[in-house]
This record gives C-alpha cells, structure tokens and sequence, in this order.
C-alpha cells in the first residue's frame, strides 16, 4: 500500500516514525506539567515547614549505609532544602521544553526520568499514585524510544526501535486490562452488576461539572456506560497484538475512554498519558494525512531510517528485565503463585525502588459512599471555623470544577484519608500541626485561612457525608452538594499538647 509523498517502506502498516516523534512530544509536556504542578505545591507538601518534609525520608535511611543509595534513589542526598527540591522541579521543567523542541532527547529523557525519581522518592503519599509509577515507567521507555541524535530533525525520520514499541505496547495492554481484570477480580457486588458508575461520579475524588451531570442520568445509562467500559478495558487490549487496523481500531477506543474520563473526572496527567501510549498504536499511514494539514510546507517523502543494530541490542536487554518484573504483577492480578530463584528475586528486589514496572487498576473497589473529612478551628473550643481547601468539596454551594492536568495532591490525600481514620493517616495530624503553627507553605495549598492573624487554638478533624443535590435541589438551592453531619474524625488537637478532650 503506497501513499503519495511517502515511500512504500514508510507507508506501509508496522512503521511508526510519525507516532514516535508525536509520542515523545506528548511526553515532554506531561512531564513539564507534572514538574510544574508540584513545584507550586512543594513547600507546602516535602518543604521544611510542610507537611511531610523530604529530609525526614533521609534521616531514616541514613542508617542503611551504602544500601541507601539504591533503596532510596534521590538526589536529595546531596540537598533537602526548599531551594534545592525547587530546583529539581523547575529544572525538570525546563528540560521538558527541551523534548518538546526534540534537542538531545534520549539524554534529557534520561535526566527528566531521573529528577521525577528523585522527587518521587522523599515525596512519600503525595507522590504515591498510579499516575506517578504510569509516568516513571513510561519515562524510563520513553529514553530508549528516543533517536540518538543530538539536533531537531523535521519531518522525522528515525524509525522508533521495534523491541521498545513492544514494550510500550506491552505497558499500554497491562495498564488496560489490568484496569478491566481486576474490577472484575475483586469480587465487588457494583461491578459485577453493572451499577459502579451509579456511584462513581459522585464518590471520585475530585469530581468536575460533568460528573454532576452525569449523575443525574438514569440506571440504564450507568449500566450501559458499565458495560462499555468493560468492552475497552477487557477486550480492546487484545487488538493491539493484531494487524495494523485492529491496532488502529484499539487506539481510537482507548483515547476516546480516555477523553470520556478526563471530561468527567481530574485524574491529574493520568489520562493524557494513557492517550500518549495509544498514539503509538497509530502507524504512519494514519498519522501521514494529520502532519500533512498540520505542517502542509514540510516533505514526508524521506525514506525511513530504521533503528540501528546497536540501539535493537539495548532494547533487547531492557525487554528482557521488562518482561520478567511483569510477571510478578500480572500473576497477582490473575491470582497466580510463581515460584522464582532466590537470585532472581533478589535482583528483582534491587530494582524494585526504581519503579520500572508497576500494578495498576483504579477503583478496582467502588466506594458507594462519600465521606468528607473538613477541618475546623477555634481560638475557644466553642466557636469552630472552617478551612476551605481549593478544589475538594467543602461550601455546599461551590460547584465541581475542572483542574486536570494540574493535580492538587493535599486535595487527593484527604478523599483517602475520609476513607479510613487518622491513625492509619499519620501525615493527617502532621497538616493539622502544620495549621496550628500557622505554617505559610501548608496554608498556600489552601483556599482559605479563617485565621489570618492568630492561628487558632485548638483544631479538629470532622466527618460529613456529602451527596449530590438533584437538579431540582439545585434550582432551589443553588447547591451543588448536599451534606450530613457523622461526627468527629478525630480528637481535638492542641499546639504542644497530646489529644484534648
């Protein structure tokens, strides 16, 4: 199959120089986004006067010898200071421009993949999302997909080494079918019977005015949607490893699920990378008619320079450590006992801090209810004031919003922490202390401080449920939320003292 303007080699179904060259710009701005947005929050969340300052994670792995070099791969070794977490933000940010333009890549993928490490490993739960292990493993490929020239070259002409496409390809299927399998593995009574999404735009973390909208639908669109949603998890990953239109087909299904998800939910960059991974699937004869109405002056008629001998060697031994760490996590995702050598699971351990192969499947237990956790304080134990955080529900009347791609993690973390109690989130009483002391770096993550010249006394936790108003409600209202009083979170807190009661 020939196309006008290209030769047959790069027309033909298996060549991706055009979806490579899109992929890794695609990354670079996930990356530049996800550099950006911690660095606003970082003083406030891994800062000296945060919640959970980075040099902690240090002090406890001094203590390990050399081993902690390895165990806690970082460069914060060498600094934990506000200025120098801020620099391996900003600087990350600034090499993500670099990708965007195409100079050096693979060594400024490299160097993007090893900063966001790097911040990923003092960052302790801020950090702790899939969307974070997504990106490092995607980074971590992404350096190998990479052509080796050091100059922006356009139209593109590399053509991306085949191994590493089927690594990434490989990712794209864990992270999909992993997504599918284990809603349907854990036994949740929602899933199986098609109602979870009855439930899910109004209990997810941060929901958007979409999901209000959605919520609104009848049963028979929830179940529908439900089943949909299975068809792309379960059975779309199995069109990858098809011929070129199967993959095609697969690609478009995955990017629309995920444009679907994006409008109705701030899942942070999570869904622009799982996008980014579907462009691969899109081969050069898909993408040739895009960059010819995209870039109508440039010449597509290049022949094709395919990977060279060496660059298919590397690959191979980064596929051969791929595959193997892939097997523990699709084995307990399936249920599996793999018995491995000692020596192999030691090898595995090594690798384990570098997170180049992770389990995923959100929300593979659907939470029917939405508890929140608001904070109060007072300068009397009698008269209580709230704090409003930014993006979470807290004001009844203040609607859902969109905030995706940026992602506000002290936001995220306290959806989790109404799940349980605080004592199985210790970091919880550390933003209360934080508040108590009048800490500026944790109240910028706020919205508001009802004590802006006396940080309060005493301080509270205290749990609410909150349910969609109808639109009837709404119209009368003008709330977005309705809510109920459960209690008490946890014991009132006192600056220099243990739980008053």
């Amino acid at each position: 199959m020939d196309v006008p303007g290209v030769t047959s080699q790069a027309a033909g179904y298996g060549t991706y120089v055009l979806a490579g060259w899109l992929f890794l710009r695609l990354v670079g701005l996930i990356y530049l986004v996800a550099f950006v947005s911690l660095a606003r929050q970082m003083k406030g969340l891994i800062g000296q006067e945060g919640i959970l300052p980075a040099v902690e994670v240090l002090e406890r792995g001094r203590s390990w010898g050399s081993k902690r070099f390895y165990l806690l791969p970082t460069l914060c070794w060498l600094n934990t200071s506000d200025r120098f977490l801020l620099l391996l933000a900003w600087s990350g940010a600034g090499l993500s421009v670099l990708v965007v333009i195409g100079f050096a890549p693979a060594l400024v993928l490299l160097a993007l993949w090893s900063l966001y490490l790097s911040l990923f490993t003092v960052s302790r739960v801020f950090l702790g999302y899939q969307w974070d292990v997504l990106l490092l493993e995607t980074g971590f490929l992404a350096i190998f997909l990479a052509p080796p020239e050091a100059a922006p070259r356009f139209p593109p002409s590399a053509t991306p080494s085949p191994i590493v496409l089927w690594l990434m390809w490989w990712l794209l299927f864990r992270l999909m079918f992993s997504s599918g399998l284990a809603k349907l593995t854990s036994g949740d009574p929602t899933w199986r019977r098609l109602i979870a999404l009855r439930f899910h735009y109004e209990t997810q973390p941060l929901p958007t005015p979409v999901a209000w909208q959605a919520h609104q639908l009848p049963l028979i669109f929830h179940r529908a949607s439900a089943a949909v949603m299975f068809g792309i998890e379960i059975f779309a990953p199995l069109l990858m490893f098809g011929s070129g239109p199967s993959r095609t087909a697969a690609a478009f299904l995955f990017i629309a699920f995920m444009v679907l998800i994006q409008l109705s939910g701030n899942y942070c960059f999570f869904n622009f990378l799982a996008i980014a991974l579907s462009v691969l699937l899109l081969d050069d004869t898909v993408l040739l008619p895009v960059f010819k109405g995209l870039f109508p002056g440039s010449d597509f008629s290049t022949a094709v320079a395919p990977a060279p001998r060496w660059e298919n060697g590397v690959a191979s031994a980064v596929a051969v450590v791929i595959l193997s760490l892939s097997l523990g996590p699709i084995a307990r995702l399936c249920r599996l006992e793999i018995n491995r050598p000692k020596v192999l699971l030691r090898f595995f351990d090594l690798l384990d801090p570098f997170r180049l192969v992770n389990s995923y499947g959100l929300f593979s237990v659907m939470t029917t209810e939405r508890p929140e956790n608001i904070v109060e304080g007072s300068h009397d134990g009698e008269n209580w004031q709230e704090y409003e955080f930014k993006w979470k529900p807290g004001n009844v009347k203040r609607g859902a919003r969109f905030v995706a791609p940026h992602q506000p993690r002290l936001d995220w973390q306290m959806w989790f922490a109404a799940l349980g109690y605080y004592p199985d989130n210790p970091w919880f009483i550390r933003l209360l202390t934080r508040l108590l002391e009048g800490s500026p770096a944790v109240l910028s993550l706020l919205k508001t401080n009802p004590f802006p010249n006396v940080p309060p006394r005493y301080i509270r936790g205290v749990m609410y449920d909150y349910r969609f108003t109808t639109r009837v409600q709404r119209r009368a209202t003008g709330a977005w939320w309705q809510r109920e009083r459960r209690g008490s979170y946890c014991p009132i807190l006192e600056l220099g003292r243990t739980f008053a009661e």
